[in-house]
């Protein structure tokens, strides 16, 4: 007898979530990845904290901010599934994957100057809070365990197929992420954001679970010391 209950788990997707302080609270442009990676780097290296004030004993192993964090992954676009039911997807009928493309791109520019930054100041009738030469606060989100504020250091896009009036329908996209860690933010000598405020949870919620996990290692330590034991 069946249990409705399905052996297979629920797969999550990756986005990235771009904050905007525009409105009297953020409001996120979530950009779910159609398709998550096969494959995603991730790099850790020291700071560039040189130790100094340290004593020649402790300077080797100096290290008064956390590792520079950085990820490497390709994310790939197709719109023929929604191709095949033009009524329910227009956009993609006329654009392909153009908007997803543009979307991720778009996390690389300044938006104090936009032409939607402009036009919900003018709706508020007020200034942008966000000036022009800052990009903005993006959340790198790969599953509860992952959830990371970043900002795209690269981005390049290969186009693969195009619709008859040269819109990409199909693409991969490379992108190149730095992590932003709390002292990021903190060292701004300002008043945070609410966006940079999230930001910073973010990093923390992370790391905290990072450090979880680091402590439950200790159990399969003690079993591995167990195993070499002579009885």
């Amino acid at each position: 007898m069946p249990t409705g209950y399905s052996r297979s788990p629920k797969l999550l997707k990756g986005a990235f979530v771009k904050l905007t302080d525009e409105f009297l609270v953020p409001i996120p442009n979530i950009i779910v990845f159609q398709y998550n990676p096969e494959t995603l780097t991730r790099s850790l290296k020291p700071s560039s904290g040189t130790g100094e004030g340290e004593d020649s004993g402790t300077k080797s192993t100096a290290e008064p901010f956390d590792p520079n964090e950085s990820f490497d992954l390709t994310l790939e676009l197709d719109a023929t599934d929604a191709l095949e039911e033009p009524e329910s997807h227009p956009v993609a009928v006329i654009a392909g994957v153009a908007d997803r493309i543009s979307a991720m791109e778009m996390l690389l520019y300044p938006t104090g100057e936009s032409m939607l930054g402009n036009a919900v100041s003018s709706l508020l009738g007020t200034e942008s809070v966000v000036p022009r030469g800052s990009v903005p606060v993006v959340l790198f989100i790969w599953g509860p365990g992952l959830i990371l504020p970043v900002r795209l250091t690269s981005f390049s896009v290969e186009h693969q197929a195009f619709s008859p009036i040269l819109y990409p329908t199909r693409a991969s996209v490379s992108v190149s992420l730095d992590v932003l860690t709390d002292q990021t933010f903190k060292k701004l000598g300002r008043k945070l954001s609410a966006s940079e405020e999230i930001a910073i949870v973010a990093y923390q919620f992370t790391r905290g679970q990072r450090e979880v996990l680091a402590l439950a290692n200790i159990a399969n330590s003690v079993e591995s010391i167990l195993g070499m034991l002579p009885f």
